[in-house]
């Protein structure tokens, strides 16, 4: 191992001691409390974070997953309907499709973006789908189920492009719940609205994840919806509650998947950061930008459109002997990782879905091929520099040997058909 100082990949620790002070004094109040599950720390964080992302309504629960299940459910979505997203995604995003009882499927991505790609989806609707004349809604020609919503990831903190997806989904009468769990602070420029419009404040509803080590992120696994529908905030929080308004009243099925108080009132602090962290990390990806512009030609860095202002919760660079870099970079005493190595259609948890290799082959290209560079508020220039002339010298020094074992790649990915 190289004796140079490590820079890790991402840097919770070095968060936490700027605002040890701030976390130490709410911990302390949390603990003046009886409000452990549930009370006013949540009621506050629900109130100033739906502000922050500009939309009308916040709730709270115990993870990404748990939020995007809930809000699918909320927003309408039965058991058997069809949902769509893309295939280049953490697994989570297909979980809580498959958790709301609802079978999901697939569109190709926008090879610059790597979000869903709006013109697949148009394609998709009205080439695999026909109309229910019996009840008018959309079904999909090769299952039979209706399909009923859209899930477009803001992947890496990048925004999908949401007024083509948004009109398209207006189109066929579909719900739209972005997936917002990396895009923290991104924002899109809606020609529609001629405004800027915040992550979160765009769909029928929106999941946010605050895992440790994301943008905004608790001390444990902790969530949220945000919604501009009282009627889909207002479902989301009685099925986080055992499915009750009232105690020992339950009206729908549901679970006890609150956000507890504690971690409300982590975040609560951390929220007053979250502009500045944003601000800072588009400033690092414009610096990764100009200090990688001498090997543009061998590697492609993210592409931001003019309609987006990015969050950045990842710098991912695509390159063909991805692997090797990042084993080059372990050397060196550099974090990177990579997400995510397998499309979902290539999962064994989801084999009944009958794809095969090949059928997505814009995210099969793009997830063989990216990694994730180092990323965070408080990495410094000279840590940059150091990473930016590390994946230098690795292409200059042309190691194209192939992968390492631990990493499948495309021609040993599991083929769903087999």
């Amino acid at each position: 191992m190289s004796a140079l100082l490590h820079i890790p990949f991402v840097n919770t620790i070095a968060t936490h001691s700027d605002l040890h002070d701030e976390l130490v004094s709410v911990f302390e109040t949390a603990l003046r409390t009886d409000e452990f599950a549930r009370g006013s720390l949540l009621e506050a964080f629900e109130r100033e974070f739906s502000r922050y992302c500009d939309a009308r309504y916040c709730a709270g629960v115990s993870s990404g997953t748990a939020a995007l299940t809930f809000a699918l459910i909320a927003a309408g979505v039965s058991p058997g309907d069809t949902v769509i997203t893309v295939p280049n995604t953490h697994i989570a995003t297909v979980e809580a499709i498959s958790r709301a009882g609802a079978w999901p499927d697939f569109v190709d991505i926008d090879k610059r973006t790597y979000n869903m790609d709006w013109v697949k989806l148009q394609e998709y609707l009205e080439t695999c789908c026909d109309v229910d004349r019996s009840n008018k809604k959309l079904v999909n020609k090769k299952t039979s189920r209706p399909v009923r919503a859209i899930v477009p990831v803001h992947l890496y903190g990048q925004m999908a492009d949401m007024d083509p997806l948004i009109e398209i989904a207006r189109h066929f009468n579909l719900i739209v719940i972005e997936d917002a769990c990396h895009a923290h602070g991104a924002e899109y420029f809606s020609n529609k609205v001629a405004l800027w419009r915040k992550a979160g404040s765009i769909g029928d509803a929106a999941a946010f994840s605050f895992s440790p080590g994301f943008r905004l992120d608790a001390c444990a696994e902790a969530g949220a919806v945000t919604t501009n529908d009282a009627g889909v905030a207002q479902r989301v929080r009685i099925m986080r509650e055992h499915g009750q308004y009232h105690a020992n009243r339950p009206t729908v099925p549901g679970l006890s998947s609150k956000m507890d108080n504690l971690q409300a009132a982590i975040l609560r602090v951390k929220l007053k950061h979250l502009p500045a962290w944003t601000k800072k990390c588009r400033e690092n990806a414009f610096c990764y930008h100009g200090l990688l512009s001498s090997v543009l030609d061998r590697i492609t860095i993210p592409h931001e459109p003019s309609w987006a202002r990015a969050g950045y919760q990842m710098y991912v660079i695509r390159l063909s002997n991805r692997d090797r870099l990042k084993s080059y970079l372990f050397e060196m005493n550099i974090g990177a990782e990579i997400h995510y190595p397998i499309p979902i259609h290539c999962q064994e948890a989801y084999r009944a879905l009958g794809y095969t290799l090949g059928d997505f082959p814009l995210a099969e290209a793009v997830m063989s091929e990216i990694l994730s560079l180092p990323m965070y508020p408080q990495l410094e220039f000279e840590q940059q520099h150091r990473v930016a002339q590390t994946v230098q010298e690795f292409i200059e020094q042309k190691e194209l040997s192939q992968s390492c074992p631990h990493i499948l790649p495309p021609s040993r990915w599991p083929d769903p058909s087999s």
